[in-house]
C-alpha cells in the first residue's frame, strides 16, 4: 500500500472514530498493510475500549518494534497489562515510559499529532498502584513521594490521595489514557489528497490578422491591419505558467502523484506548499516534487540585437497559422522536435557572445548546453562542463560518439581543431560519462533523530550513515540500516570518518 493510500485510510479512520463509529474505524484501520507505529497505537487504543485486551496488547507491541522510544505507547501497554493483572509485566513498562521521559515533567504529543499530553507524576502513580497490587507499600511510597517532586498543580490532588491511601495500605484508582483520543495524519498531507488542476484547460483563440505568422506564447492582442510594423522582443520567460527551476538531486517517486526527476532537468513550479512539495510541470506532466530538490533558475532573454532577424527564434521553417492552441510550453511540437529544448537551447546563448562562440549540447545522464568560443583548447572546454556538472575534471570523459573508444574520446592530449571541425555551423553535440566515486563517505550519528515525515531518516546515536548527497547547508541525504532519507546536518559528526 502506497504512503497516499496509507494517509487516506488513515484519515478516514479517525473521522469514523469522530463519528463514534468505533467499529468502522477498526475495520479500516485493520485493513491498512504495514502500518506505522502511530497507526498499531491507535488500533491498540481501540481494541482497548472494546475490552479485547489481548488484540490491544498485540497492536502495542507493534506499535513499541516500530517506534522503540515512543513513551505513550509503552504506558498504553503497561495499562492493558495491569487490566490483564500481569503486574510485572506492567511494573516494565511504565518504568520504561517514564524513562522516556528524560527527567521532564510531560511529554506533549501535539507536534505528532496527538492531544494528549503523558505527566510523569501519572506514569509513577501508576507505579505505585502496581507495588502496591505486588504489596510494595514501601516502594509505592517511593514513587508517590517522588512524583510530588514532578507534579503540577493540575495533579496535587490526584498525587496527595494515592500517598494517603499508601499509608492505609489500600489500593487506589488506576490513571488511565483517554482511548479515544488517537494520532492523526499529518493535515498539511492530508490537504494535498484532493487532486488541484493547476493548469486548467487550453484556450483555442484565432487571429484577426489574415496570413499571421504569429509564433510566441503570449495571449493574443487586439490587432489591426495598420499596425506597428517593429517587432516586439519575445515574452518566453514571463509567459510560461510557473517558476523555472533547476533539478539539483534525483527524485524516485513512491506515489503516483510524486513526479521522478533527475539532476539537470528544468521544471516549472506552479505552487510551493509549507511542508516543502512544490507542484511542478515537466515534459507534459505534472506532480509533486520536494522543494528543497530544486533550485531557483535566473534566464535572461538576448537582446534584440542578437535575436534571429524573424520568427524562427522560436521555430525552424516558416509558419503562418490560423489558429493557435495555447498550452504549456512543454507540450508545443513542431516537425516532431520537442521545442522546449529548442528554445531552452536558444535562451542558453549568452547575451553578449560574439559570431564566435560555440553552442556545446552535451548527453548526459540529462542534456543541458554550454556556450564556449569556437576552436576553445580541451582546458576551457572541460572546465566549463565540469562547472556545470560540479564535477571535477578528472572524473569526466568526453566523446564525439555514444561510445568513447577510440579516436572518438576526447582528452588534454587531442588535436582540438579536428574536434572543431565536427561541429554543425555554431552548434557541436559531445557525449560525456563520468568516474564512479572511489570513495564513500560515512558519517558518525552524534544523537538520535526520529522522523517526523516520510522523507526524514531516523538513526540512533552512534550509528553510521552512508553519505549520499547534501541537500542545502542544514540538510544531507544518507542511508542508514536499509533505509534512504534527508536529515539535519547538525545530527552527525562534523568531521566525516571512511567506513
Amino acid at each position: 500500500m502506497s504512503f497516499v493510500e496509507t494517509l487516506r485510510c488513515w484519515d478516514e479512520a479517525v473521522n469514523w472514530v469522530d463519528k463514534q463509529d468505533l467499529s468502522e474505524a477498526l475495520h479500516i484501520f485493520l485493513s491498512i498493510q504495514e502500518p506505522n507505529s502511530k497507526i498499531c497505537f491507535d488500533i491498540g487504543c481501540l481494541h482497548l475500549l472494546n475490552q479485547d485486551l489481548d488484540a490491544a496488547e498485540k497492536a502495542f507491541d507493534c506499535s513499541i518494534r516500530k517506534d522503540e522510544h515512543l513513551a505513550v505507547a509503552f504506558f498504553q501497554r503497561g495499562i492493558t497489562f495491569y487490566k490483564k493483572k500481569r503486574f510485572e509485566e506492567s511494573l516494565g513498562d511504565f518504568q520504561h515510559a517514564f524513562k522516556a521521559l528524560r527527567g521532564n515533567q510531560l511529554i506533549d504529543y501535539k507536534a505528532l499529532g496527538l492531544r494528549y499530553k503523558l505527566y510523569a507524576c501519572e506514569v509513577l502513580h501508576n507505579m505505585a498502584l502496581v507495588e502496591a497490587q505486588l504489596a510494595n507499600w514501601e516502594k509505592a511510597q517511593e514513587h508517590l513521594v517522588k512524583a510530588l517532586d514532578l507534579k503540577t498543580e493540575t495533579k496535587l490532588s490526584l498525587i496527595d490521595k494515592a500517598l494517603q491511601s499508601t499509608l492505609k495500605q489500600k489500593l487506589f484508582k488506576l490513571v488511565e489514557f483517554p482511548s479515544k483520543v488517537l494520532f492523526k495524519p499529518n493535515k498539511h498531507y492530508v490537504a494535498e489528497l484532493e487532486k488541484k488542476d493547476y493548469l486548467g484547460k487550453a484556450k483555442v483563440v484565432a487571429s484577426v490578422v489574415p496570413q499571421d505568422d504569429f509564433s510566441g506564447f503570449a495571449p493574443l492582442q487586439p490587432q489591426v491591419e495598420d499596425g506597428p510594423t517593429c517587432e516586439k522582443e519575445p515574452e518566453v520567460l514571463r509567459t510560461l505558467q510557473g517558476e523555472p527551476h533547476t533539478v539539483l538531486f534525483e527524485f524516485v517517486p513512491e506515489t503516483s502523484d510524486e513526479l521522478a526527476v533527475v539532476p539537470g532537468n528544468i521544471v516549472f513550479v506552479l505552487q510551493k506548499g509549507a511542508d516543502n512539495w512544490a507542484s511542478v510541470v515537466f515534459n507534459e506532466r505534472r506532480g509533486l516534487v520536494p522543494y528543497n530538490y530544486l533550485e531557483r533558475l535566473e534566464i535572461s532573454l538576448a537582446s534584440k540585437q542578437n535575436e534571429v532577424g524573424n520568427k524562427s527564434y522560436f521555430f525552424s521553417g516558416n509558419i503562418q497559422p490560423k489558429v493557435h492552441e495555447f498550452k504549456t510550453l512543454s507540450t508545443c511540437r513542431h516537425d516532431s522536435c520537442d521545442l522546449s529544448e529548442s528554445v531552452l537551447f536558444h535562451l542558453c546563448q549568452d547575451a553578449q557572445s560574439t559570431n564566435n562562440s560555440c553552442i556545446v549540447k552535451v548527453r548526459f545522464t540529462f542534456n543541458f548546453v554550454v556556450s564556449v568560443p569556437r576552436g576553445s583548447p580541451y582546458a576551457i572546454l572541460i572546465d566549463k562542463i565540469s562547472k556545470k556538472l560540479k564535477l571535477p575534471t578528472a572524473s569526466i570523459t568526453l566523446s564525439l560518439t555514444p561510445t568513447a573508444y577510440g579516436q572518438s574520446v576526447i582528452s588534454a592530449s587531442s588535436e582540438m581543431e579536428s574536434v572543431w571541425s565536427n561541429a554543425n555551423g555554431r552548434h557541436i553535440t559531445l557525449w560525456c560519462k563520468t568516474k564512479e566515486p572511489q570513495e564513500e563517505i560515512h558519517l558518525v550519528a552524534l544523537h538520535s533523530y526520529d522522523s517526523s515525515n516520510p522523507e526524514d531518516l531516523s538513526f540512533h546515536e552512534g550509528d553510521t550513515i552512508l553519505l549520499l548527497s547534501r541537500v542545502n547547508q542544514d540538510w544531507l541525504e544518507g542511508q542508514c540500516n536499509g533505509n534512504t532519507g534527508i536529515f539535519p546536518a547538525s545530527f552527525v559528526e562534523d568531521i566525516p570518518v571512511n567506513g
